[in-house]
């Protein structure tokens, strides 16, 4: 019996996290959509590309809105529950309310382990090549700049041409093996080859430069060079380490690769644990949403519960954007900007479970 009331609440809670999800999706593919379309409104293109990029990038958006979705899965779970009689069904079994948001908070966090191990890869190949088809039609410089295993990649577009530059990695506003390759009215002119340079204000100072110049085939050699370009570190830092398009895995498995890019250590070791996070964060929402709606067994004052609920929610984003500007100024460790909101609700939970279980 005991199966089989489980499975009846995890099937139930499932098919009302599910039909969330979904909700979320539409909702957000029909906001996106109207994005891509004005993004691509002076171009001659199919109306299919807005929708494929549309997909493509939405999906990302649910995983980080992940907790908030079991939240209100949870919460009208229970409501559910409370209304139709069942819980009080279920109780007759010798179940207390703290084992049935025990039996939904420990398969949300089941799920939470599925959306970062099986669903993660493939959100983060979808929103790779959301970037890199998106940056086949950007005129903006913030589609113009790209990472990957051939190292870090800028394309500059000025009135005369365009340039395009290549280096190994990126440290410490230091790029690193450079090449750049200069393009004036369409004709490749100028080659330069570079083993440094310092790019925390534009023009970069350049070390041991080789000039090529391609139409006269000549070549010149210079200890410093002044670059000039319209990017610089900050810049470069804030829009090509997009981690999305990295998967938990690879996180992982490639962290010293990806360091030796040009991603920091504290920007890989605050993705990394915002994704071990995510399904403590999954687990805790249930038992925040379970005190919330089945602490009371008045049903009158469901409506009361729901809004202070609602509140409470977002006043947990709210502090965990808080939390995370906090580590991004380094007055805390990003590690612990990560982890202070959930330090947080279980303390709150903690408490609020003893209110469940009295019930």
């Amino acid at each position: 019996m005991n199966n089989v009331i489980n499975k009846y609440l995890i099937i139930k809670f499932f098919k009302i996290f599910t039909i969330t999800v979904l909700i979320f999706l539409s909702l957000g593919i029909i906001l996106n959509l109207f994005e891509e379309i004005e993004f691509f409104k002076n171009l001659n293109l199919s109306f299919a590309l807005p929708i494929i990029l549309s997909l493509s990038y939405v999906p990302t958006l649910i995983i980080e809105l992940l907790p908030f979705i079991i939240f209100l899965s949870s919460m009208y779970c229970f409501l559910n529950l409370r209304s139709s009689k069942d819980l009080l069904s279920i109780k007759i079994f010798g179940y207390s309310n703290l084992k049935i948001v025990l039996i939904l908070s420990i398969f949300s966090f089941f799920l939470g382990l599925l959306f970062l191990f099986a669903i993660n890869p493939i959100t983060s190949s979808l929103v790779k090549y959301y970037e890199t088809e998106k940056a086949q039609y950007s005129r903006d410089v913030d589609h113009l700049i790209a990472v990957n295993k051939n190292g870090v990649w800028v394309k500059e577009i000025n009135d005369s041409g365009y340039k395009i530059v290549n280096a190994a990695s990126l440290n410490n506003d230091v790029l690193k093996d450079i090449s750049i390759y200069v393009f004036t009215n369409n004709k490749f002119t100028t080659r330069i080859e570079a083993k440094s340079a310092q790019i925390t204000n534009s023009p970069w100072l350049m070390k041991k430069v080789h000039l090529y110049n391609i139409l006269e085939s000549s070549m010149v050699y210079l200890e410093d060079y002044e670059f000039k370009s319209t990017n610089n570190a900050e810049k470069i830092n804030s829009l090509y380490k997009n981690l999305n398009t990295i998967s938990f895995f690879d996180l992982i498995l490639n962290y010293s690769q990806l360091n030796k890019k040009g991603y920091p250590k504290k920007l890989l070791n605050k993705k990394i644990n915002e994704a071990a996070a995510l399904p403590v964060f999954l687990f805790l929402m249930v038992i925040l949403a379970a005190i919330f709606t089945i602490g009371s067994l008045k049903n009158k004052q469901n409506f009361y519960y729901i809004l202070i609920s609602i509140f409470t929610c977002v006043a947990i984003f709210y502090f965990k954007d808080f939390s995370m500007a906090l580590g991004q100024t380094e007055k805390i460790s990003l590690s612990l900007s990560v982890w202070m909101p959930l330090l947080l609700i279980s303390l709150f939970c903690s408490i609020g479970v003893i209110q469940i279980n009295e019930k």
